[in-house]
């Protein structure tokens, strides 16, 4: 079952053949020289029993046992550098073919996949895997090599009725590894679960400790995580149980073959049938094999582990992406901006209801398109699906005259400068937040972008300026500061399309203001698609749509929407009320 599901990998293994082979090359001298050694001994313990031995007689078997001892230093260095280095190699391919994956898939795998359970299979079952190209190889070839040598040895050159006796009991570890391993491998399936979900409530707490904080829920929490972290723990103890049986069984098996040696060789010796040296050669290699067969039991271990978490792994490679490049995808060297959409109606899933119906509109090259509604019209779903991080149907959305589905992502995408609503910043400087779509950005064009975003005067009031840190997820920022930021990193793609999904919610309306003047005059000749709740953010587009549920219920320009006397002029007139009311109140403040 192990070697089943590592074979998924094997492109990631073959590069590393040559070092495995070096390894394992020196990790068989290093064995050999072992088998050597107790032949020494004997040869040593006959040496002294022949009446009349010098001294010097003795030093040739020190001067052999120091230089085995030397070399067999030297090949374990070989073969630790070899076998662990290509197992780092492999677990670094691994975790990054991982992350290639999961960033490759498509924005609905992660709705149903937690952070936590992500960041387990991308930690402990990547470590788990290279321990199983680790240890778990070298332990293996050791294994076989010394079990299969040294009885080989202890057979053809001592005495093969004390051979069989000494290793009749030896079978039943091999028994009693593979009823466990079946064991092992269930359980720590289970271990690695419970850590997703403790990995998973440690991610959810820390980046949302302000709400914790805020409803003051710490206890609440601390007894959440307590709970995740006891089923880790009852889960390991399960694991742990059934582990702890092996070594014991092990030493007891060996202890059964130490005992039956110990009488019957020493019977053998005393009847003259076996001499001195050749019984403690004989002991030294049974001695020998103890440590294999105990490193045996914990082979199993790690395989069956490396094997559970390589199934985790597998079934997230075998999530194929709903969002792929068509064969004949085209490219888009020079997108001019132009999208026309022809009665898109979409549903998240069969069994719900549309998100948008039958809607239709064109976005002229240079043009700006105005899309406002209230929560849950289909704004968004829009946004996404010009974005294509979800399949519309086929005919319903063109750009520059070619349908979405025929146009690769990446080209699509890199056509769009996409704020979303909710502003995301890297743990990064400012002006790395602001060029992160252009690395290679001048200090110049950074601060362009933040100027007609309306954020280069409070960043320049930062003691480092643009250098300024912004935390994980932007913490240290305003939700204003980070949603223009994030407006400054598309702008400074200049993109043929500037694609704002709300991004103005969390800036009043007077910087607002500010930043759509900033845009109109940076953004000449360039299309443009605001979405917004407030009719301030949409006024001066050449052509608004209004949602409801789903469907365009109104459509024109500001002039010609007010005209109608509709959806359109009663949310302005309410918003308008809205902020006459809020100045009074900070009049009278």
């Amino acid at each position: 079952m192990a070697i089943r599901e590592f074979l998924r990998i094997r492109d990631l293994v073959r590069p590393e053949l040559r070092a495995y082979v070096l390894g394992l090359t020196a990790l068989v001298l290093a064995d050999a020289l072992q088998l050597i050694t107790p032949q020494i001994l004997r040869l040593f313990v006959d040496t002294i029993q022949t009446p009349g031995a010098a001294l010097r007689a003795l030093l040739p078997y020190a001067l052999a046992m120091l230089a085995a001892g030397v070399l067999i230093l030297v090949f374990r260095f070989f073969w630790r550098t070899y076998c662990f280095g290509a197992s780092r190699r492999i677990e670094y391919r691994l975790r990054r073919k991982l992350f290639g994956h999961l960033t490759g898939l498509s924005a609905n795998f992660f709705n149903a996949h937690k952070v936590g359970d992500l960041m387990a299979h991308a930690t402990n079952d990547v470590q788990a895997v290279r321990m199983s190209f680790a240890m778990g190889i070298v332990a293996t070839v050791d294994s076989l090599v010394l079990i299969v040598s040294t009885v080989v040895i202890m057979v053809q050159t001592i005495s093969l009725p004390l051979s069989i006796w000494a290793l009749l009991p030896l079978p039943i570890s091999a028994i009693v590894a593979s009823s466990l391993g079946k064991t092992i491998h269930r359980r720590f399936v289970r271990v690695q679960a419970a850590f997703s979900d403790m990995t998973d409530t440690v991610q959810e707490n820390f980046s949302g400790i302000r709400v914790v904080k805020g409803f003051a829920q710490e206890q609440a929490e601390e007894r959440k995580f307590l709970d995740r972290s006891g089923a880790y723990v009852r889960r390991n103890m399960h694991l742990v149980r059934v582990w702890g049986l092996f070594d014991p069984l092990v030493d007891m098996i060996g202890g059964f073959s130490f005992a039956v040696a110990t009488a019957y060789g020493g019977y053998l010796v005393l009847q003259g049938q076996l001499n001195l040296g050749e019984y403690v050669a004989f002991l030294f290699y049974l001695g020998q094999l103890r440590g294999p067969m105990m490193a045996a039991g914990w082979v199993i271990n790690v395989l069956q582990r490396g094997a559970a978490s390589m199934e985790r792994l597998n079934r997230i490679f075998d999530v194929k992406p709903e969002i792929w490049d068509a064969p004949n995808a085209v490219t888009l060297p020079s997108p001019r901006g132009g999208i026309s959409v022809r009665h898109l109606t979409f549903a998240y899933a069969p069994n719900l209801p549309p998100a948008l119906r039958d809607v239709s509109f064109d976005l002229e090259p240079g043009q700006t398109v105005g899309v406002i509604g209230r929560i849950g019209s289909g704004k968004s779903t829009l946004a996404s699906l010009l974005l294509r991080l979800y399949e519309p149907p086929r005919g319903t959305i063109f750009v520059d005259g070619v349908d979405l589905l025929d146009v690769r992502a990446d080209d699509l995408r890199a056509a769009f400068g996409y704020v979303p609503q909710e502003a995301f910043l890297f743990s990064d400087t400012i002006s790395g937040n602001i060029a992160f779509a252009r690395p290679d950005a001048s200090q110049d064009l950074v601060e362009d972008a933040a100027k007609a975003a309306a954020v280069h005067d409070n960043v320049v009031d930062f003691p480092k300026g643009y250098q300024t840190l912004v935390g994980e997820r932007g913490v240290t920022l305003s939700g204003g500061q980070k949603q223009r930021v994030a407006i400054a990193r598309a702008l400074i793609q200049d993109p043929p399309v500037l694609l704002l999904d709300d991004s103005l919610s969390a800036v009043d309306t007077q910087t607002e203001s500010e930043i759509l003047g900033g845009l109109r005059r940076q953004r000449q000749g360039r299309s443009n698609i605001v979405i917004a709740h407030r009719i301030s953010a949409v006024m001066h587009a050449d052509l608004i749509l209004m949602l409801e549920d789903g469907q365009v219920v109104e459509r024109g320009n500001h002039e010609d929407l007010m005209r109608e006397g509709g959806h359109y002029r009663d949310l302005y007139e309410r918003q308008l009320l809205e902020e006459s009311i809020m100045h009074r109140g900070e009049e009278g403040a």
